[in-house]
């Protein structure tokens, strides 16, 4: 047995329910959750053997029958895989689990000049970067097609959210239902992200990897979907409740959905970027949540990223006004323990730095002289 079961925050023995200090050894070189891990004596240890041994086997295996199949771990923004699990100091108990192969799109789909080789040509050096387009009314009609496929897409995987659907199956219907309207899902290789859209569990604060661990009872998971139609892309995405989840997370996805529709009801020309941040971080603050720093809602179009950078948090230094014609989006990440961040050995995964879950909702705003809403939210907490 290992010490250090208690390094980070009090745990119970696995077996008996008292204090723990230690540690199976083989469940920390496998990286397993601690929770199940944690033991108060030798003894107890040795008493539960029988049972908890069981959890090694199962991963085992499960990782062996995954490899076989071709899924491996993820690396370095997706350019790498690994059969082994990576080292890190894991901030909560969330696992990343082997990954599938990435998804094919017909010949047929219009896609993005990143398509090929996982390197966007045209959005890092345009202009738009500096400079906040004002679309015309085509565009912003073509935009208004696009963000209501997504808005189908994206309900679509909600409907399979229930425990034991693994993120993995949530990509799929995502992508099979995006190539069915004659879109292209727009995280699909961008930069060499691996998969179709972003789920992101509990700690994950966003570009969570869809991946082979089975939703279970009393997560929530952010879906965030974008799709490329007729040159332009819309962005959206909604935070789930899987079976019977606590009160502390209900409250905090109830704030993150409320956060997101204060701000939306700001937007008219005329009101600065930064405000969108001051709305935010008061609300989320009267519930004693925190607000993500480290991501922003952005500009949207025919790029997928580009000007003007929206910070959620307040006193920020977001420079410029809303205008008509405008189009970007609002994306709050509101978390229950503090706002710092940090990132998975696959360089997508943000994760809470204290382990503490996280919540967002976004939405693309079209056309900000009515703070018209590119497609209706829907309903703010689907519990499976």
């Amino acid at each position: 047995m290992e010490k250090g079961a208690s390094e980070s925050s009090p745990l119970d023995c696995a077996r008996c329910g008292k204090p723990a200090s230690l540690q199976c050894p083989k469940c920390a070189q496998l990286k397993l959750p601690r929770e199940a891990a944690a033991f108060c004596s030798q003894d107890c240890f040795k008493a539960a053997w029988v049972s908890h041994k069981s959890v090694h086997t199962k991963l085992d295996a499960l990782t062996s029958q995954l490899s076989q199949e071709g899924w491996k771990y993820c690396l370095k923004k997706g350019r790498t895989r690994t059969l082994e699990l990576p080292r890190f100091d894991w901030t909560g108990p969330l696992r990343p689990f082997p990954i599938s192969k990435m998804r094919l799109v017909p010949d047929e789909i219009e896609k993005p000049d990143w398509a090929l080789d996982g390197i966007p040509k045209i959005e890092p050096d345009s202009d738009l970067q500096k400079r906040v387009e004002i679309k015309t009314p085509e565009q912003i009609e073509r935009m208004r097609e696009t963000c209501r496929i997504a808005r189908e897409v994206l309900d679509a995987g909600a409907r399979i959210i229930r425990p034991g659907i693994t993120t993995d199956e949530i990509d799929r219907v995502i992508h099979e239902e995006t190539i069915a309207r004659g879109g292209y899902p727009s995280p699909l290789n961008y930069h060499f992200f691996p998969k179709s859209c972003c789920t992101s569990v509990n700690e994950v604060i966003c570009h969570g990897i869809p991946d082979a661990r089975k939703l279970e009872d009393g997560d929530i998971v952010n879906v965030d979907v974008t799709v490329y139609y007729k040159g332009v892309h819309g962005d959206l995405n909604d935070t789930y409740f899987v079976g019977n989840v606590d009160e502390a997370s209900k409250q905090l996805v109830r704030c993150t959905y409320e956060c997101l529709e204060k701000a939306i009801a700001i937007v008219k020309p005329g009101v600065r970027f930064r405000e969108v941040g001051e709305i935010i971080s008061r609300h989320a603050s009267m519930s004693g949540l925190s607000v993500v720093k480290s991501y922003c809602g952005h500009g949207i179009g025919e790029l997928f990223h580009c000007a003007p950078n929206i910070p959620h948090y307040s006193r920020n230094k977001a420079v410029g006004i809303m205008k008509a014609g405008q189009t970007f989006t609002i994306e709050p990440m509101i978390n229950t323990g503090n706002w710092h961040d940090r990132l998975w050995p696959d360089e997508w995964t943000a994760v809470t730095a204290d382990g503490k879950r996280s919540a967002q909702f976004e939405h693309t705003l079209l056309d900000v002289i009515s703070a018209t809403m590119a497609v209706q939210i829907g309903s703010l907490w689907p519990i499976m």
